[in-house]
């Protein structure tokens, strides 16, 4: 199963549906991790699971859902509610409260991905305005049994391998 993520898109829009477009054969969930800044019944957002961001006004996004992807559970938040730009100690105990073996955030604007504690923390980065890197990132996260391939790529498609990883959860 292979899912796209992404977050912080800042109002974006064209953009957006090039990604979809792009992975539209090749992933069977997508995810936005908040701050798109759009409405909820935008073409946009249209096929997305969505969390609401601090700069989304819309109140049809939740503040965060856990959604089960291929027998894994997986914890989205956009983050600003857990202080991610401090710890990641918050949504840890949040991660752990909920039984996910996954959390996926944004709100820092810093990819990465990384275990901690034995849950798979992924931040795709910023679509928009990316911190720490220069490249604007999102992720195709494919689950297969109990491994997770964490794969980013730019804003044009190209594979960013430094901060790909393949985990075992």
């Amino acid at each position: 199963m292979k899912v796209l993520i992404i977050s912080d898109s800042h109002g974006l829009t064209e953009e957006l549906l090039d990604i979809k477009d792009r992975h539209k054969d090749e992933v069977e969930f997508m995810l936005h991790l908040g701050d798109s800044e759009l409405s909820s019944k935008s073409e946009e957002m249209s096929g997305f699971s969505a969390v609401r961001g601090n700069c989304d006004f819309d109140s049809n996004f939740p503040n965060d859902m856990v959604v089960l992807l291929n027998g894994v559970k997986v914890y989205l938040t956009h983050g600003h509610l857990y202080n991610v730009k401090m710890t990641l100690m918050n949504l840890t105990y949040r991660a752990q409260e909920v039984g996910a073996s996954i959390a996926c955030f944004g709100h820092s604007h810093i990819a990465g991905a990384e275990m901690i504690d034995g849950i798979l923390f992924i931040n795709p980065g910023s679509f928009r305005l990316p911190r720490m890197r220069r490249e604007k990132t999102y992720v195709i996260l494919e689950l297969v049994e109990k491994q997770a391939n964490v794969v980013f790529y730019d804003s044009e498609g190209n594979l960013v391998e430094e901060l790909s990883t393949k985990v075992n959860l």
